[in-house]
């Protein structure tokens, strides 16, 4: 997802929040107030979020939730394949096609923070692959985290 001037996060919102509610309809899952406004807070950037910055917005708005119960809604996003964990920064972001099982790549901007998510690429794939089965491995799960400079932040400096 390249991050242009003028971009429009109220489309990303909406679009997840579409694919989000076909999901959990599909799944037969409820896709509570909770959820859904943890889901748009952490749409609301390209930067991940922790479950703290979470609760922080949240308490900002008037809510006043427990850690538990964002943590429960951050559960469920995952076990929807809602959002991503991104595990060097303890955050999460939101997953950008989570109608078709797939691993997490990203690359993480170190200056501005965000972090892209890496779709549909079948080389990437199959280096991957490769080097599983080379080490005959079997992968439960997985995220590929590259941390550098967006092209932005490189342009800037």
């Amino acid at each position: 997802m390249k991050l242009s001037v003028g971009h429009d996060h109220g489309h990303c919102i909406r679009t997840a929040l579409a694919k989000a509610e076909k999901t959990c309809t599909d799944a037969g899952v409820r896709l509570t107030p909770t959820r859904r406004r943890v889901l748009e807070l952490i749409w609301a950037s390209h930067k991940p979020l922790g479950a703290y910055d979470l609760l922080d917005q949240l308490s900002q708005e008037g809510h006043k939730p427990a850690p538990p119960t964002v943590y429960r809604a951050l559960d469920f996003l995952l076990a929807q394949h809602l959002i991503h964990r991104i595990a060097s920064l303890n955050a999460f972001t939101g997953c950008t096609a989570p109608e078709h099982s797939h691993s997490g790549y990203f690359l993480i901007c170190q200056l501005c923070g965000n972090a892209e998510e890496i779709i549909d690429s079948p080389t990437l794939e199959k280096a991957i692959k490769n080097a599983v089965d080379a080490a005959n491995f079997v992968v439960a799960s997985g995220t590929l985290e590259l941390s550098g400079t967006c092209q932005h932040c490189h342009d800037q400096h």
